[in-house]
């Protein structure tokens, strides 16, 4: 991505893509935009939905309810977060089965043909015209979206702290996983060695230290290239989804993570450009 829009606040619409249609949802929603916070959060599979044009894939619908097309109960938290926090958002338009945007466009796994055992007859055989047209409506509008609105955080004079909200399956392929969250970070471990000594200490969770996955895998795209490149404070957070599925636990993980961050956030240490 070469350049950012200057204002984020303003004339923020769809670009005029083919692929997407007059009805169709935009490929992003900006939450709280001129919040007073210096934390930004996240969210890069907060949708399942899918483009008229593509004909849900191809795929009947509770297959994208499934945690192959949505990173599933995200969404909610991070918009309470905001609301906590005075914070501003981003979340993703599409589901990730359209287009992953936490993965660079030349990985094989940003357009997927098979997830989870579930063949995406959608996806078989794209060719490079199909896949930037994806790009195009779905993944670059909202990659620019967070820059811009991490830009307009910059414009007041602040380094703001990344937070970027996802959740994981409990079981994957043949294996369970026991974590209730994980904290994921590569080399800046302002924000996230802090949040695991806090969630550690309250005694009932089963915290992953870059578990399920790793932020220092060159897969992840969003952290790298909202975060990491500017020397700006970063982590991403996995909770499992089967303890956020309901109302309840969303609640639940809510306070946990409004316990967590309002703890975390307060060191001004986060606030500066690390290199």
């Amino acid at each position: 991505m070469d350049s950012v829009r200057r204002d984020p606040f303003s004339d923020m619409q769809a670009p005029g893509d083919p692929l997407l249609g007059p009805d169709d949802p935009a490929p992003y929603e900006i939450i709280n935009p001129r919040g007073s916070a210096s934390a930004a959060f996240l969210c890069d599979h907060a949708s399942n939905k899918v483009p008229e044009a593509l004909d849900g894939l191809g795929l009947p619908q509770d297959e994208l309810d499934r945690h192959i097309g949505w990173d599933i109960g995200a969404a909610e938290i991070t918009r309470r977060l905001c609301t906590h926090f005075d914070a501003p958002g981003v979340l993703a338009g599409y589901s990730r089965l359209v287009i992953d945007c936490n993965r660079k466009l030349d990985d094989e796994q940003s357009i997927v043909a098979v997830s989870d055992g579930t063949t995406i007859p959608a996806n078989q055989h794209l060719s490079a015209a199909q896949a930037d047209e994806r790009a195009d409506a779905c993944y670059w509008p909202y990659h620019e979206a967070c820059a811009a609105v991490l830009e307009g955080v910059e414009m007041r004079g602040v380094v703001p702290a990344v937070i970027m909200m996802h959740s994981f399956t409990p079981v994957m392929g043949i294996g369970e996983r026991p974590w209730h969250i994980g904290v994921l970070w590569d080399r800046d471990g302002r924000l996230a060695l802090p949040l695991m000594d806090h969630l550690q200490r309250r005694g009932d969770l089963c915290v992953g230290d870059n578990e399920p996955y790793t932020a220092s895998s060159p897969q992840g795209y969003t952290m790298p290239l909202h975060a990491a490149r500017q020397g700006r404070a970063n982590v991403q957070i996995e909770i499992r989804q089967d303890l956020i599925d309901s109302d309840a636990g969303v609640d639940r993980w809510t306070d946990i993570m409004i316990d967590a961050f309002s703890a975390v956030l307060a060191d001004d240490n986060l606030y500066r450009h690390e290199v």
